[in-house]
């Protein structure tokens, strides 16, 4: 049902609608005036002939006015021209007519009524066109024809409407369901599509099927501008990689010169700060070598040699490479792994990242805090890796920004490290496909790891 759905979701869904109801409604009120148009100059015929009648009658005699009147009623014997003579009372005294109809309260003027006939041809009421006209005896006479005509013609173009509706929008929305299918299924085509391309692969490209619409003109331009950010990113990721690797060989042959001066001068003053030059070295280029990894990390190709991993193992290994650390601390380091489902992945990766997760936990948790390391399957059958602290938390507004290269807060300077740590863990978990979230509160940090099981 699904495709249907989206079939009607979609934009020329929407206009075929607004046509079909906009053709419907034009059709109602085309057929009204027709049929309207058409029972007024019926009825207007319907009228003359009436008043012709009565100005037949008129003419004869009063004495003769009851024989003329019944001798017209026997000779319509089709029962199509009514006639009734009434006195002032009222009553029936001659004519097909059998009472005087209570919806004729003004003479010379014709109304649509209902009338009691009795004669060969019809007995009972009818609908009729009728009209009354005092005579100058006192009586009145009371000529009617049936509107059985007007009526069938105004039955006729309700089911010529109704079968011209149905003819015209059934045939409509089949065809709006067949034509929007195919957006629908480019739509989709194009989400699915962006997915990689959320994920920050930008060598993805949206498909074109070379019709050349509007969603092709859309999905060319998206396109050329993916290419260009790719091109862009790659030459920022060039330009960075390269200065990293160029200024690491003439620091590492520094650190080399100075690591000699300080054996010599060891015994001496300069000594120390030769060892605090050393140490500066030390921390550039750790820098620098955490860059390339998030650059190794970022390249997509590392995913082909993916394997089926026991992620439980790799937490167990986490959990007692960490647990001397937090010991030292006085700080207790809890670990729950219930069973989890199968993943595809990079085990050494996922321990980096773990390790990484575990090692600032036990960093930013004060002496005597605790440390949980819970794993569990999910609602939708993957893994759940939740790493809670009693840190000081994160607060919400530096929630996303811990995850940018070299990010630190004002309350973590004076903690060592370089800011990249959470950077090379968010490039690992978006190597797998797995989503990385902080949450928590002012009395402890919560990382969390998402990991679809595998299809």
């Amino acid at each position: 049902m699904r495709p249907l759905t989206d079939a009607w979701r979609s934009a020329t869904s929407r206009l075929i609608i607004i046509y079909g109801a906009l053709f419907a409604i034009w059709c109602v009120v085309l057929l009204g005036v027709v049929q309207w148009e058409t029972s007024r100059y019926l009825c207007g015929v319907i009228d003359q002939m009436l008043v012709s009648r009565v100005h037949y009658l008129e003419g004869t005699a009063p004495r003769n006015m009851r024989a003329t009147v019944d001798a017209a009623s026997q000779i319509d014997v089709q029962g199509a021209m009514w006639m009734g003579l009434f006195d002032a009372q009222g009553r029936h005294l001659a004519g097909n007519i059998a009472a005087m109809p209570k919806a004729l309260n003004e003479d010379d003027v014709a109304s649509s009524l209902s009338a009691s006939l009795a004669g060969p041809a019809h007995k009972g009421t009818a609908r009729v066109r009728g009209l009354a006209h005092a005579l100058p005896d006192g009586t009145r006479l009371v000529v009617a024809k049936e509107s059985s005509t007007i009526d069938g013609i105004g039955t006729i173009i309700r089911h010529g409407l109704l079968w011209g509706l149905s003819l015209t929008l059934i045939p409509g929305l089949l065809g709006g369901v067949l034509l929007a299918r195919r957006p629908a299924h480019r739509i989709r085509a194009i989400q699915q599509a962006m997915e990689p391309i959320r994920e920050g692969d930008l060598s993805v490209r949206l498909p074109v099927s070379g019709i050349g619409d509007e969603v092709d003109l859309l999905a060319g331009t998206v396109n050329t501008t993916l290419a260009e950010i790719e091109r862009l990113l790659g030459e920022v990721k060039g330009v960075t990689d390269n200065i990293a690797h160029d200024l690491r060989t003439p620091l590492t042959r520094m650190r080399t010169r100075l690591y000699r001066l300080q054996q010599r001068f060891e015994s001496l003053p300069e000594g120390e700060q030769l060892d605090a030059c050393v140490g500066e070295i030390d921390t550039v280029l750790a820098r620098f070598r955490a860059l390339l990894r998030v650059s190794e990390l970022e390249d997509r190709q590392r995913s082909a040699c993916f394997e089926t991993m026991d992620l439980g193992t790799v937490l167990r290994n986490v959990h007692e490479f960490y647990a001397p650390l937090a010991e030292d601390r006085g700080q207790r380091f809890e670990l729950d792994v219930g069973r989890l489902p199968p993943l595809r992945g990079d085990p050494q990766l996922m321990f980096e990242a773990f390790a990484n997760l575990v090692g600032n936990a036990i960093k930013f948790t004060p002496d005597g805090g605790a440390v949980r390391l819970v794993a569990s399957t999910d609602a939708g059958g993957g893994a759940r890796v939740d790493i809670a602290d009693t840190g000081p938390g994160i607060p919400p507004d530096e929630r996303e920004a811990v995850f940018r290269r070299f990010y630190r807060s004002d309350e973590t300077r004076s903690k060592p490290g370089c800011g990249l740590g959470l950077a090379i863990v968010s490039a690992i978990v978006r190597l797998h496909g797995y989503s990385l979230s902080v949450g928590g509160t002012e009395r402890g940090a919560v990382f969390s790891v998402v990991c679809p099981a595998t299809s």
